[in-house]
């Protein structure tokens, strides 16, 4: 599948997730499977276009690349926005408060990093790149 590259703006989060559902499916993942990703995609992204690019007033693209191997589904998204590794984003701490007890905001982050089977970050060459891994179930040999 070819890569893709958007401006880093809110409106390119249609095509993102175009391009997120296309290649879940290409990989022949469960539309669950293919939900967590987009959503945990969406989440990133998103952040990196309202803090990373600052909500248009830096300007940056944001790549994505998808490898298809037997046993995964790899989508790494890259941007230049500054490094932000979002591992080091402290889990909220008010995980087990019932949703009236709850802060609002600061689960987007966790939730992205939770629902994907696999989630690396590295900083290369003043770049971020977020790595999202889905595990591709074995196919059943015809009887």
């Amino acid at each position: 599948m070819e890569s893709l590259t958007v401006p880093g703006r809110l409106d390119s989060l249609e095509r993102i997730g175009k391009y997120v559902m296309a290649a879940a499916a290409e990989a022949g993942l469960e539309k669950a499977a293919a939900y967590r990703l987009r959503l945990a995609i969406d989440e990133i992204v998103t952040n990196i276009i309202l803090y990373g690019y600052d909500s248009g007033r830096h300007e940056g693209n944001v790549e994505l690349r998808t490898t298809l191997e037997d046993e995964a589904l790899t989508i790494c998204v890259e941007d230049t926005a500054m490094a932000f590794d979002p591992r080091q984003k402290a889990p909220p701490s008010d995980l087990d408060a019932g949703l009236e007890n709850r802060q609002i905001g600061g689960l987007g982050v966790f939730l992205a990093i939770e629902g994907v089977d696999r989630f690396d970050y590295e900083w290369v060459n003043n770049h971020n790149r977020n790595i999202f891994t889905m595990h591709r179930r074995p196919v059943a040999a015809p009887k």
